[in-house]
């Protein structure tokens, strides 16, 4: 396929991160959060998402390089990702309805984790179909196609998943949320279907030697300090930056009820995403065109700067609409960041372990969202002591993960 690599075939090779981007923005930023309101109480609703958030994205970074690494050894006539781009992606679909069968926090706590685990399975080779599929001198214009497509779907449903869950309520207004999860479902099963019916692989080559579940699980994780060295840097600066990101993502409707003091932070938060959606749109392919002309590193590190200087303007924010300012700042910044920083990924992996390793790549994905929700319990804790000290300290987190997730790559040899 990489010698007759056409237009339309970068949509085809993407288009699933589109559903995955529109499902998990939704539920992390919106549909979680609210929820909880119904299970916990209102003084511990920062740290139960947290600590659910957490563990469930833990989970994510588990499941994600070893269903890679497994889809890297596969043998299947139809191609070594899509079968598990299907398997994970038709569990995750059944899951969906236990987010409003859930009644306590407990079994919401285990269909999310649940849903985590098979989505990852998908979402792990799903990323291969880049170094597999696309000519080396192309990757960087694939890899602003998937992070366009990815910002869409964060953006393209939000803003209706925000009015319907605006009107949500417990008991009569319950249906708002089925119809919610119905939308989630239907946009991931279109760009399942999408992706099994378009994407033509070759057939997969099954591994000569089989590996035990105990090696697969050792070889998913190993990494040779000295030989991987650029590529530990790499991971460690792509944490800290989605750090900053996640943390904004999953506290902001929280932050924009008890710090702006908005009625209806559900659509408040949706406007939010929109804003910070248009700053990506406008920067992630120019991103990763110049990305291919420049180098990445140059790139990256500019995202990650002004990324930092939109957690200030937020900081010092009095009004919503300089909040949004901020999050359209920030959204420029992730746009390019996501762009560059996925192709600067491209040319670190091996080319016979590509699903592994950016399997490993978005385990800093997941593992910086992860960490990001330990925050939670900070923020309560801070603000009993003062009227929003603890939303305060989180965006003096922020700034810092920016700040040294991009300088960090100044010790990174680029190749390329």
């Amino acid at each position: 396929m990489k010698d007759e690599f056409g237009r339309a075939d970068y949509i085809k090779i993407t288009i699933y991160g589109f559903a995955l981007a529109a499902l998990w923005s939704s539920l992390h930023s919106i549909v979680l959060p609210l929820r909880l309101l119904d299970l916990v109480p209102e003084a511990e609703k920062n740290a139960r998402l947290g600590w659910l958030t957490f563990v469930g994205l833990l989970l994510a970074m588990l499941v994600q390089p070893v269903a890679g690494a497994i889809s890297d050894r596969s043998g299947f006539r139809w191609g070594r990702r899509r079968p598990y781009i299907l398997i994970g992606s038709l569990v995750g679909i059944l899951l969906l309805p236990g987010i409003s069968l859930a009644h306590s926090y407990i079994v919401l706590f285990i269909i999310y984790c649940l849903l985590q685990m098979s989505t990852n399975t998908a979402q792990g080779p799903y990323q291969a179909f880049i170094p597999d599929l696309v000519p080396q001198d192309r990757k960087g214009l694939a890899s602003g196609v998937k992070s366009l497509l990815e910002i869409i779907g964060g953006i393209a449903v939000v803003r209706l998943i925000g009015y319907f869950m605006g009107n949500y309520a417990p008991g009569a207004g319950a249906h708002w949320l089925w119809l919610v999860l119905a939308v989630l479902a239907a946009v991931l099963l279109s760009a399942l279907l999408a992706t099994i019916i378009m994407v033509k692989e070759p057939p997969g080559r099954a591994a000569t030697a089989p590996l035990s579940v105990w090696k697969v699980l050792a070889r998913s994780f190993s990494l040779d300090i000295k030989a991987d060295r650029d590529f530990i840097i790499f991971i460690i600066s792509r944490l800290l930056i989605f750090m900053a990101l996640a943390t904004i993502q999953t506290f902001a409707l929280f932050y924009l009820k008890d710090v702006i003091g908005l009625a209806n932070p559900a659509m408040a938060t949706a406007d939010l995403l929109i804003a910070a959606g248009v700053g990506m749109l406008l920067a992630v392919y120019p991103a990763g065109r110049l990305s291919d002309r420049i180098g990445r590193r140059p790139v990256v590190i500019s995202a990650g700067l002004l990324g930092a200087a939109g957690i200030l303007v937020i900081f010092w924010a009095s009004s919503y609409s300089t909040v949004i300012a901020g999050g359209a700042i920030i959204g420029t910044a992730t746009g390019a960041f996501m762009s560059s920083n996925w192709a600067l990924a491209t040319d670190l992996v091996p080319g016979d372990e590509g699903a592994r390793y950016l399997g490993l790549t978005n385990m800093a994905t997941a593992g910086g969202a992860a960490l990001a929700r330990l925050i939670g319990p900070a923020i309560d804790y801070f603000n009993r002591y003062g009227a929003s000290l603890g939303y305060q300290v989180m965006l003096g987190a922020c700034f810092a993960y920016f700040l040294v997730g991009s300088l960090l790559l100044l010790w990174l040899k680029e190749r390329r």
